[in-house]
């Protein structure tokens, strides 16, 4: 046999059993993971009822079928579309992918996927036998002293491998790994909770841009109109047939409108502002597309099983993902009250002189085994399971909250887009009654009937309904990108 290979033979016998002590590490204490029990709805709150599409029985089997009095709620839902699916002006598109890939709470959100891979990785290296090797040389010459033998010189040189290993017997470490795992399951859960979040708020944002630009229209056209009446209400004075009052209520008129231009510009720029920082860019326009009016959306939302919604929601999915990786530490608290096992080995070439290192009996090794049961921390390790388990119990309430809540959001939602749909109808029918009345009491002015001051009220009353119904057109979008959002939409790319 080489002479070099046999100071190693104890290290490869050693790295050789590691399967085989591998597969003694049968225990892990600790409790395994079970989902807990939530009570879940059979139906959204508010939802609104959706017949299935069923095809055109024939004449022969009219009869046998029976009539369908109520809807059942169906499994498709707004939330399983992709997000370019729901929201088709195609400039919104284009914020939106600018968004994804440039915004920095996203970036963020990323950047702590890599800081939890990189964790796992240190956490599972725990579990592994650590393997060294390292070199040595030295030289050393005394002088001659009084009294002591005469000047000598001493030289060393070695090689060696060593290697150290903290026996998983009570699955410390795999727990520890669990945990580990879970916290990067979390990390990639809490990013598509980002993303989500992201894709609802540029939509929101597009759409209350969008009707801040269809009231600076509808200002800048009454604001037209209203100096052309103007201009009118004076000519009817100078001849005699208006009056002065009618005049400065004509210039109130103008006034209102001329007010509200400055006012709704400040806004648009304020919401570009807004909209570049989602979009991870400096302050700067935004470019626009379809009209408010024009944004294609559904009457009827489908909202699916609730039951579903644990696992499309992104938060509810990192919230389980934190209460399993408290529940592993209670295995990695608990290990503590065990003993540690611990297997250490050691090999190499040790040599005074450096030509002679790999030749002779210049070979070492050693192989050891250590145990280490604590016996007394001052309740240090009791302590610790108390904490890993309050913990867990946290998480448990955190997670049940999160459900909970989840479920409010999607009920409030649907609720508020189907009044948000109802208050935008009546809100035309106003502005309709209103523009109505606005054109009869000017007819009425000028044929002597009435005073301005109708016409002021009349006028008034109008534009403030026209710019009711932008912000009410502009709410019912943003109720229907909510309910998108609380549905779990939005993640998927």
């Amino acid at each position: 046999m080489n002479k070099i290979q046999v100071p190693f033979i104890s290290l490869f016998v050693t790295l050789a059993a590691l399967p085989i002590v591998w597969l003694l590490e049968g225990c892990t204490v600790g409790p395994n993971y079970k989902r807990p029990q939530v009570d879940t709805p059979s139906a959204y709150r508010g939802a609104p009822e959706i017949a299935p599409v069923q095809t055109q029985p024939n004449q022969a089997d009219t009869a046998s079928v029976p009539a369908q009095k109520s809807a059942e709620p169906i499994a498709q839902s707004l939330g399983d579309q992709k997000w370019w699916e729901v929201f088709q002006d195609p400039q919104l598109q284009d914020l939106i992918r600018t968004a994804l890939k440039q915004n920095y709470d996203l970036r963020i959100a990323a950047t702590r996927i890599l800081e939890a891979q990189a964790q796992l990785g240190i956490t599972r290296a725990d579990q592994l036998p650590s393997i060294y090797a390292g070199s040595s040389a030295g030289n050393q010459r005394i002088p001659r002293q009084k009294n002591l033998p005469p000047e000598y010189e001493t030289s060393n040189s070695a090689v060696n491998a060593s290697l150290s290993w903290d026996l998983d017997f009570w699955g410390k470490y795999r727990r520890a790994t669990e945990a580990a795992r879970a916290n990067l399951l979390a990390s990639e859960w809490a990013r598509r909770s980002v993303t989500s979040t992201l894709v609802s708020n540029v939509a929101a944002s597009y759409f209350e841009l969008r009707a801040l630009d269809l009231q600076l229209e509808i200002a800048k056209r009454t604001l037209a109109s209203r100096q052309e009446s103007l201009q009118l209400t004076r000519t009817l004075a100078d001849g005699g047939a208006g009056t002065e009052l009618d005049v400065r209520q004509a210039e109130q008129l103008v006034s209102v409108a001329a007010e509200t231009i400055p006012d709704v510009e400040r806004r648009i720029q304020q919401q570009e502002n807004f909209i570049s920082t989602l979009l991870g860019n400096n302050p700067g326009p935004i470019a626009r597309g379809l009209t408010l009016t024009e944004q294609p959306h559904l009457p009827e939302v489908p909202a699916g099983i609730p039951s579903e919604l644990l696992e499309r929601r992104p938060d509810i999915r990192a919230a389980e993902a934190q209460l399993i990786e408290a529940n592993a530490m209670i295995g990695v608290a608990k290990a503590a009250y065990f003993p540690q096992i611990t297997l250490t080995a050691n090999s190499g070439f040790q040599s005074s002189a450096l030509t002679s290192l790999f030749t002779g009996p210049a070979g070492m090794w050693s192989f050891g085994g250590s145990i280490a049961q604590p016996i007394f921390a001052g309740g240090r390790i009791k302590s610790g399971v108390r904490l890993s388990e309050a913990r867990q119990q946290e998480m448990l309430l955190n997670y049940q909250k999160t459900i909970q809540q989840a479920f409010r959001g999607v009920s409030d939602s649907l609720v508020g887009y189907q009044k948000n749909r109802e208050y935008r109808r009546d809100q035309e029918e106003l502005v309709q009654e209103a523009q109505d009345a606005a054109q009869l009491s000017e007819v009425r002015y000028r044929g002597g009937a009435t005073d301005y001051l109708e016409v002021l009220t009349n006028e008034t009353n109008a534009f403030n309904a026209e710019l009711g119904l932008a912000q009410a057109q502009a709410d019912e979008l943003v109720s229907l990108v909510e309910i998108y959002r609380n549905l779990g939409g939005g993640w998927e790319s």
